[in-house]
């Protein structure tokens, strides 16, 4: 009864539409009855079906009316997918506009970073590459980084751990599970380390030595911003207003306020001192100048605009220029890069 009450208002809604509307009824349910005719067992549509259903949504307003075989989601997903395989399409073969095709050189020398520096990311090869002359961005760096192939040789690894093996303060373990103390300051406008040194027994008295070194023959800066450890005591910052400079402490428990030193201490963990095992003090006095030196000189910055603290200019290249040459630092663990003569 209720079949025959709906096929009856059917009817009488149809009877009074217009002409072309029923002609495009029937013309989509003549085509999901070939479609069921011609894939009975999966009943799965051709790639000429799906063209014709987003062409129907197109033209006519009333297309979900007739649809049985799929929901009108499932047709609303074929123009989504037919709209990004177009403008697949068309970067593909147009030339005008767009993103700047990365050379093939370039992705092997991408290629090249990842395989001879472990610890580096899209921002610190990135940087390397605008040094060398090459106009990318970090996006195109890092997508073409995910797509390099991750097998480092374990020789070369072991060869790079056993090379380096035989105002702010940090521990360092040592093989004999003692810790060393290095103490260091920064100036916030370079990012310089402008004293740097290592003890095993860290005392007020200490400290201040470290600081007439730090400023012997210079003029001392106008403040000198330190945390509340206890080594920073009522010594240390009656010497630092003799020295000319204002002594400033952070708040409790806010290393944030104090952020360029720690993001310092960061960095030299992880592109030193988590890959190497510290003998004694000679030992890491050795490493750490190594790494000041390849800090000043060849590391890029976020913070200073992909340079580094002692100025780094960028190289100027050409089409007849020759191959990229690499000079490891740090025993091999990391590298600086450039274009051979």
């Amino acid at each position: 009864m209720i079949a025959s009450f709906r096929h009856f208002l059917d009817w009488l809604v149809s009877s009074f539409s217009s002409r072309a509307d029923l002609v495009l009824e029937n013309l989509a349910l003549r085509r999901q009855l070939l479609a069921l005719h011609a894939r009975r067992p999966r009943r799965r549509l051709t790639a000429l079906h799906k063209l014709f259903w987003v062409a129907l949504r197109m033209f006519w307003c009333g297309w979900t009316k007739p649809l049985v075989l799929v929901t009108p989601r499932t047709v609303v997903n074929w123009h989504r997918a037919g709209f990004r395989l177009y403008w697949t399409w068309v970067s593909r073969i147009s030339q005008v506009g767009g993103r700047k095709r990365v050379s093939k050189e370039v992705r092997a020398l991408i290629f090249r970073m990842v395989a001879e520096n472990a610890t580096w990311g899209a921002p610190r090869i990135h940087g390397e590459l605008l040094k060398l002359g090459f106009d990318l961005s970090e996006r195109s760096v890092s997508r073409w980084i995910r797509r390099a192939p991750r097998n480092p040789d374990p020789v070369k690894r072991w060869m790079t751990f056993l090379r380096n093996y035989p105002m702010d303060f940090f521990t360092v373990p040592t093989l004999t599970f003692g810790v060393l103390y290095c103490f260091v300051v920064i100036g916030h406008d370079r990012r310089k380390i402008l004293h740097f040194n290592v003890t095993r027994n860290p005392h007020a008295l200490w400290v201040v030595q470290q600081l007439r070194e730090a400023w012997a023959y210079k003029q001392p800066h106008r403040f000198l911003l330190f945390d509340r450890d206890s080594k920073f005591g009522a010594e240390v910052i009656s010497a630092v207003r003799d020295m000319g400079s204002e002594p400033t402490r952070t708040a409790f428990c806010s290393p944030w306020q104090n952020g360029v030193a720690e993001r310092w201490v960061g960095s030299c963990r992880r592109d030193l001192l988590d890959h190497v095992i510290i003998l004694n003090e000679r030992h890491l006095k050795r490493l750490m100048f190594s790494y000041l030196l390849y800090y000043h000189e060849d590391r890029t910055h976020l913070g200073l605009a992909k340079d580094a603290p002692a100025g780094r200019p960028t190289e100027i290249r050409s089409a007849s220029d020759g191959q990229i040459q690499s000079f490891p630092r740090l025993g091999g663990l990391h590298h600086r890069y450039a274009v051979a003569a």
